[in-house]
Formats: C-alpha cells, sequence, structure tokens
C-alpha cells in the first residue's frame, strides 16, 4: 500500500479547510442530498464528501458508509488532494497503490474508486467528492465531466457553510451587544428608581419640609406613622406631631436651628410605639448649595434592631462568659428572664427546666414574672419560683411545650385551642410564646413570654435561636455543676457545650452579615446614585467623599461575604461536589482571573504546571479554584514592585503537591503561627494593604473540606511558599470518564434534540461534548453556570437540560426552582447529574422537582435511555 504524499503547501490547504468551520458539524441535508443524487446518477452503491485533514478523511456527507471518518493514511482521496487533480481507479485490487489497503482487502471491499478535488476557496485542494463501488468498472470522460458539475455544486455548498459559520458568529456577536445593552439600560432604570424604591422601602421615616410645616417628600414609612398617629393629611402638618409630647419641643428647636445655621443636627430618639428611633435633621439644598425656601429634610432612623442586636450580644456574651457567677443563687435564672422580657419587649415571661417524674416529663421552674393578684396567687407564685412544685399537665399551653417539645405562638390567646381559662382577677393576656430547648434531640426546658408589645412571628423565634442555644448551653452547665460530675465528665460536657455554642456564634455571625448587607446595599445604591446624577452634579469635594464611601462599602462588603463564606464553612453548611479534577486546567483559569491584577500591580505570573503531566484530584473545582485566587492574591498584595508569584506542583506517593511560591516581603517567624487564624492581618494594616484578614482561614477549612491540608514556609525579606496537599482521584474517577466511542446500541439510534447542559466543571463538560459528538442529530449547549445559562434557556428552550447539582454561585436545586416559575417551562425535563451519589441525596434531587437524577460516574446506556424517555426517538414536534 502506497500512502499519498503531503500536499506541496500542505500548512496553507489546512489553514484554509479549518477556515471552512465544516469540520465535524451535524449531517446538513443539502450535503447528504448530493451524495444522495451521486449514488443514483452514476449507479454506484457509495458516495462521499471527504475533507482531508492533517491526520485523517472527515466524511461531511456519506452514502452507503457506516463511518464518519478514517486515518488519512489509507484514504484514497488524500491521492487526489496531493495531486490536486480528479483520480479515477478501475479496479483497486490490481493497482500496486491500493490493493493491500485495508479498505480494499475488508470493508467496505473498494474495488472503483472516483474522486473530484474540492477547491471552494478557489486556490486549495480541501477534499473532493468521489464515488465508491465494490465491483470494477470504467469511468468515461463524460462521466468525469458530470462528477465535477456536482464536485462545482459541493464546493458552492461548502462556501455556503462557511457564510453560515459567519453570520451564526455575527448574530452570537450582535446577541452579545444586544445583552449588554440591555444589561446597561437595567442599570440605568434602577439607578433611576432607586431613590424611590428606597424612601417607600425603608422602614425608617424620612421626610423633607418648608419653614412653614408643609411637607415637600415623605416617604411610605413617615405617611404610615403620621397617620398612626390620627393625622389625615399628613403633607399638610409637621411631623413632630407624630411624637410624643416630651420630644416634640427638642425636635421643633433643632429644626430651627438647623434652618439658621444651615448645619445638621442630631436629634436622640426615645422609644416611641415600642422602637427606637434616631432623628438626623440637615438643610434642604439644591445643586447650587442654597436652601430649599429654607427646608429641612429629616431622616427618622429605626436603631430598634440595633439596640435589640447589641442587648442580644449583651445577653449572650454575659450568660456564657459570667455563668459561673450566675449560678450562685437564682441569678443565673433571673438574669435569663429579665433578658428575654428587655429583648422582645413582653410583659411576662418564665424559664423552667424538663425534668422526669413518675416516667412523664414534667417542668421545674427556675423563674417566673409575678403574676399574682391576691394572697393565695402569691403564694402559688412563691411555690412555683421555689421549685416545690411543678407544672405535669401536658395539654395546657406549657404543657404543649415542656412534655411535646411543640413551639406554641398565638396573638389571639383567647380563642387557642388550649388555654384553659383563667381564674377570676387573673392579669390579662393578649399574646402568647412558648419555645422548647432542646440539647441535640433530648428535651431539657422552656421558655416563655406574653404581653409584647409586637406580635410574635416566626422572625422572632429565628432571631431568638442563639438564646435558645444559649440557654441550653446554661441548663447543662447548671445540671453539671448541680449533680457535681467527675472532672473528666465535666469537661467533656464544657467541650460539647462549647461546639453548640460556636456554631451557635457561626449561625448568629452569618445571620447578622446577612442583615448588614441590606442597609449597606442602600448606602452603596445611593454613592452611586450621587456619583453618577447628571442632572445635579456632585462638586469635586462631594465626588471625592462619595468615592469614598462607596469604596469603603465596597470593602466592607467584601468583608460580609468573606465572613458568611467563613461562618458557612464553620457551620457545616458548605456543600461540595467532589470530583476528578485537572490541576493544570484550575491553575490555568485562577492566572487567567487575576493576570490584569498582577499586572496592575507590577507582579510577573508564571505557570510550572502547564508542562506537566499531573494525576487528576478529588476536588469541587470551583472550591479550589478560590483556594489558589486566595494564594494567588496575597502573593500579588504582599509582593515587592517587579517581583514574581508561581504555581508549581509534584507528585509524591498517593497525594499531589500543589503550591504557590513568590518572592514577595515574606512573613516574620513570629507572626507565622497566626497565619491561619481568622482577623490576623499580619502588619497588613500598617502597611495599607488592603484585606479581611480571613482568607487564609477560609483557605485552610476549604481544603480541610476536600480531605486536603495547607503548610506555609517563609523567610522575611525572601519570599513565601503555601503549598496545599491535594488527594489523588481513584483510578476510576467519579467523574464522565468514559469516551463517546463506547456509546452502547441505544445511543447510536436516531435521536434528534437541543440539549443544555450546565457544569463548571472544564473536563466534564469535554467529555459530555465527546458523547454528543456520536450523536449526529443532537446539539450540545454548554454553560458553565446557572446565571449564564437561565436567560439562554428562557430565550430559545431546549428540549432538555442537564444540571450540576454544585455550581459558582446559584446552586442546581435554586435554578430549578427558578425555571419551573416560568410558564413556558414548567415542562421543560431537567436531569440533574451530580458526584453525590448517596441514595438520601437522590431522593433530595427527586424531590426538589428533577425529572430524573442520575450520577457520576454516568451509565451511559442510563442516560441514553433517559435521553429517550423524554424525548421522542422522532425528535422534537
Amino acid at each position: 500500500m502506497t500512502s499519498a504524499s503531503e500536499h506541496d503547501r500542505e500548512a496553507a490547504r489546512l489553514e484554509a479547510l479549518a477556515s471552512l468551520a465544516v469540520l465535524d458539524t451535524p449531517a446538513t441535508p443539502a450535503f447528504e442530498q448530493l451524495v444522495d443524487l451521486a449514488c443514483d446518477l452514476f449507479e454506484t452503491p457509495m458516495a462521499l464528501v471527504s475533507l482531508v485533514d492533517r491526520e485523517r478523511q472527515w466524511f461531511k456527507a456519506r452514502r452507503g458508509i457506516e463511518v464518519c471518518e478514517t486515518p488519512r493514511d489509507i484514504s484514497f482521496c488524500a491521492h487526489a488532494v496531493a495531486d490536486g487533480k480528479p483520480l479515477v481507479v478501475a479496479d483497486a485490487s490490481r493497482d500496486p497503490r491500493f490493493r493491500d489497503n485495508p479498505l480494499v482487502t475488508g470493508a467496505p471491499d473498494i474495488r472503483f474508486y472516483a474522486g473530484y478535488p474540492l477547491r471552494p476557496l478557489g486556490e486549495h485542494v480541501v477534499g473532493t467528492l468521489c464515488l465508491l463501488d465494490t465491483a470494477p468498472r470504467d469511468f468515461s470522460p463524460r462521466e468525469l465531466r458530470l462528477l465535477g458539475k456536482l464536485a462545482a455544486q459541493a464546493e458552492v455548498l461548502l462556501r455556503k457553510q462557511r457564510l453560515l459559520h459567519d453570520q451564526a458568529s455575527q448574530r452570537h456577536e450582535l446577541e452579545q451587544a444586544r445583552s449588554r445593552l440591555e444589561e446597561a439600560h437595567g442599570r440605568l432604570h434602577k439607578e433611576r428608581q432607586l431613590l424611590r424604591a428606597i424612601l417607600d422601602a425603608s422602614p425608617d421615616p424620612i421626610y423633607a419640609r418648608s419653614r412653614s410645616g408643609r411637607y415637600l417628600a415623605a416617604n411610605q414609612a413617615c405617611r404610615e406613622m403620621l397617620m398612626s398617629s390620627g393625622v389625615d393629611a399628613p403633607e399638610e402638618d409637621r411631623f413632630p406631631s407624630a411624637l410624643p409630647e416630651a420630644l416634640r419641643t427638642s425636635v421643633e428647636e433643632a429644626e430651627e436651628r438647623v434652618l439658621a445655621t444651615g448645619q445638621p443636627r442630631q436629634v436622640p430618639m426615645l422609644r416611641h410605639r415600642g422602637r427606637y428611633l434616631d432623628l438626623q435633621l440637615a438643610p434642604l439644598v439644591d445643586s447650587t448649595g442654597e436652601t430649599v425656601a429654607r427646608g429641612v429634610v429629616g431622616v427618622a432612623r429605626d436603631t430598634t434592631e440595633i439596640v435589640r442586636q447589641s442587648s442580644l450580644i449583651r445577653v449572650l456574651h454575659q450568660g456564657i462568659t459570667d455563668y459561673q457567677a450566675l449560678m450562685s443563687g437564682r441569678r443565673l435564672w433571673d438574669f435569663l428572664m429579665e433578658a428575654l422580657r428587655e429583648l422582645t419587649d413582653s410583659d411576662y415571661a418564665l424559664i423552667g427546666e424538663v425534668i422526669e417524674q413518675e416516667g412523664k416529663p414534667a417542668l421545674k421552674l427556675h423563674a417566673i414574672t409575678d403574676l399574682s393578684w391576691d394572697a393565695a396567687s402569691r403564694r402559688l407564685m412563691e411555690r412555683l419560683r421555689s421549685g416545690d412544685m411543678t407544672l405535669s399537665r401536658p395539654d395546657s399551653l406549657l404543657g404543649r411545650v415542656f412534655a411535646y417539645g411543640e413551639v406554641v405562638m398565638t396573638d389571639d390567646l383567647g380563642s387557642h385551642p388550649h388555654r384553659a381559662g383563667f381564674p377570676p382577677g387573673h392579669p390579662p393576656l393578649h399574646n402568647y410564646l412558648g419555645v422548647p430547648i432542646h440539647d441535640g434531640e433530648r428535651l431539657i426546658g422552656m421558655y416563655a413570654i406574653a404581653n409584647g408589645v409586637r406580635p410574635y412571628d416566626r422572625s422572632l423565634l429565628e432571631w431568638l435561636e442563639p438564646f435558645t442555644a444559649t440557654c441550653a448551653l446554661l441548663i447543662n452547665l447548671y445540671r453539671k455543676m448541680s449533680e457535681r460530675e467527675h472532672d473528666i465528665e465535666a469537661l467533656a460536657e464544657a467541650r460539647d457545650a462549647a461546639d453548640r455554642a460556636n456554631r451557635a456564634k457561626s449561625e448568629f455571625l452569618s445571620a447578622m452579615s446577612h442583615e448588614l448587607r441590606t442597609p449597606l446595599n442602600a448606602i452603596l445604591g445611593f454613592a452611586q446614585l450621587l456619583a453618577s446624577g447628571r442632572r445635579h452634579p456632585l462638586g469635586e469635594r462631594q465626588a471625592r467623599q462619595v468615592a469614598q464611601i462607596e469604596k469603603s462599602g465596597q470593602h466592607l462588603l467584601q468583608l460580609i461575604n468573606q465572613i458568611l463564606d467563613l461562618a458557612r464553612v464553620e457551620a457545616g453548611h458548605l456543600a461540595l461536589s467532589l470530583e476528578a479534577i485537572s490541576v493544570a486546567e484550575v491553575v490555568q483559569d485562577a492566572l487567567s482571573t487575576l493576570a490584569a491584577t498582577a499586572e496592575a500591580a507590577g507582579v510577573t505570573l508564571e505557570d510550572g504546571v502547564a508542562d506537566l503531566v499531573l494525576p487528576a484530584v478529588r476536588a469541587d473545582y470551583t472550591r479550589l479554584k478560590q483556594v489558589l485566587l486566595n494564594l494567588l492574591s496575597n502573593a500579588i498584595k504582599y509582593n515587592v514592585p517587579g517581583g514574581w508569584a508561581r504555581i508549581e506542583a509534584r507528585v509524591e506517593g498517593d497525594a499531589l503537591y500543589l503550591s504557590v511560591v513568590d518572592g514577595g516581603h515574606g512573613i516574620a517567624m513570629e507572626e507565622q503561627p497566626l497565619l491561619f487564624q481568622p482577623f490576623q492581618r499580619l502588619g497588613g494594616d500598617q502597611e495599607a494593604i488592603e484585606g479581611t484578614g480571613i482568607g487564609l482561614a477560609i483557605t485552610r477549612q476549604l481544603l480541610e473540606a476536600m480531605g486536603a491540608s495547607i503548610e506555609a514556609e517563609s523567610e522575611f525579606g525572601v519570599g513565601s511558599r503555601f503549598t496545599c496537599r491535594m488527594v489523588l482521584a481513584p483510578a476510576s474517577p467519579t467523574g464522565l470518564t468514559q469516551r463517546a466511542e463506547a456509546l452502547p446500541q441505544a445511543a447510536r439510534e436516531a435521536l434528534a434534540a437541543r440539549v443544555a447542559y450546565v457544569e463548571d466543571n472544564p473536563a466534564n463538560q469535554r467529555l459530555m461534548q465527546d458523547i454528543f459528538d456520536g450523536l449526529p442529530g443532537c446539539e450540545l449547549r454548554l454553560f458553565p453556570s446557572a446565571e449564564i445559562a437561565l436567560p439562554a434557556i428562557a430565550a430559545e428552550p431546549p428540549d432538555a437540560v442537564v444540571m450540576d447539582l454544585h455550581l459558582p454561585g446559584m446552586s442546581g436545586s435554586e435554578a430549578l426552582s427558578r425555571l419551573r416559575a416560568i410558564p413556558s417551562l414548567t415542562r421543560l425535563p431537567v436531569i440533574a447529574l451530580s458526584a453525590n451519589a448517596m441514595p438520601s441525596d437522590i431522593r433530595r434531587g427527586l424531590a426538589a422537582g428533577f425529572d430524573e437524577y442520575l450520577t457520576k460516574p454516568l451509565d451511559l446506556e442510563a442516560f441514553m435511555t433517559t435521553l429517550h424517555r423524554f424525548i421522542p426517538l422522532e425528535g422534537r414536534p
């Protein structure tokens, strides 16, 4: 067998072939019709539109041939391409070039071949239109001319294919431009609506009025506050009229002083209708700085939550740190009861311990607000407070809590089914909340409150969770100290209690951070609105001040986000998708993300991994990238001008060691033990380097969650090395690793469909693409995140969606919920594909609404069966 020589301008020819953008594209009806016509016209069983690539010949259209490509070295067409002219082989079995060719000696038993070169771009031969037969035959000059005309038609189709590709690229670019315009329009619309949204959505009363007392503007909270005080026309009245009599004079005097001096003033507010307000007054000025009609603007900032949060933190801190002093006498229980009343603005409260009496639960009260109304009731209260008397009725309002562990909450106590009635003279109670106190699964106590100024609801119950956890801790400590157990047992309980307190702290910290984001968003929005105002542009000094507000706000937002991340890790709420991950890909992704940052800092980033052949590691792609971004960001920030930072890797035993090395300032030996402690910046404050000091703490927590670890080496003035020890992926990986060539028989059946695949792991994306390359009737669209996928799916719905569950940003379950909220997509099949393969994971996925839940490694036969179940063989309607 003689292989064809390369074309004399092979590089240019291959470039021309690539520019057609036709290789490995799906079947096209026009090409298929052309080869059908060629077979019918020349009465041959086989015809091809063959394109000769560097190592193969690939068939854009074929008839009578099962395979879609063959190696180039056995290709007949490669000879026609090399010679640049038609090639006719009357009997391949007698031609010395082809008689031992496997295409001649075996299937498809070629004897006759006629191929006409294709020059769609005019100069270079990219392939042929060829005829094949299993019997020798002659080929006349007339037939060759006819074949040449068909080849010309194939060239037209190839040029059209290129034109369609170019048009598609242009459409894609136009769509991206349109999307950017829509985003810009959306941002502009939000900025226009921001002031009104803040004014009307803010719980703080905001108003502006003239000297005469007439309102110039007032938000919804201000109008509601005025009307709640009996003012029917707030636009014509004055804000102080809604305040208590004792504060009217001070507010009016402060407004007059603001108008007289042009300087802002603050009026500390007392409690008003169960809330705390802090009034900020400032002169109302126009864009020129002149006071508008001698007006004043006031913001009655609601500080209730700040006061409540401060009180809660104070109670938790004192209860945990001073518990030994509080344990003396009855101070602990009185402290908790009074703190509970103060925190909830309630008239009455009680707190007690659940004990066992004759095999049944009973409540031993440790503290209760005095509800007595006569001598007999006072004696009863004394017995309850002394512990001489316990409560055991399980069907009462208290019993539902201490006997069954239920939360009992009502704002209409008179109609509650478990209210047994009150004796004559009993103080009236209009609302009630009873909360069980658990230690794990064990019910150990309860507390209750009544007659709160505000309604009792679920938000209050959630807000009290840190208090409830602290009560559980203190009840346990009380029991241990009372029972005088051995020191070892006491230490073990203290350790367990400290763990619960730490979880409560993390949850409370997370909740606090979330609460801080709402006003912070308003601060940032106002700053951006002021900075971008065209009708009333800021002066140079004001613009500088607003820019500083926005910069500080963004820094605080970054701190809050990192605190949330750390709180999630510490609370064990971090969801991971552990799969076989290519280290080189994650490194390249991280380096490209920080390239601009490094360039701005004058630091050179070096990739010491790209040329290495490394095994896969078992990790979560997004979280491993976050680890590298944290380490690289530190290497850039704590570097010297003209410095460098490099990523290195090596394999030792059953682990891969991934290092981030820099030639920066280095870390002093005495500071290195604090490296991975939260909020330790190690001199960053003195060097004016921005940061929160929790990046390395999060990095270590993330690595430990993935079964990895991190170590640091540093020399002051020389540089630092941070090395991550990663676990190698097992021999049979947990991702999509089967090749498309291994598709089962079911996959080769006719299937026409558009499928969207949402997956952040590039390796899994490529392997899914390999699977769909073996399905010529199917179109696969890849999306790296749900945020990118959802608008595209809504704009052009596919026939099915395959979705990973653990995605960067929005999770797969949340993305499913948002898809189902779109009326036109309620019946769209959505298939979960996850490395989480426990039965409980599958049950949760199906309960969330996924039509099917498949696990990695992917069973290709099950995958094809699932596609056929949701997409009929005949394809889309």
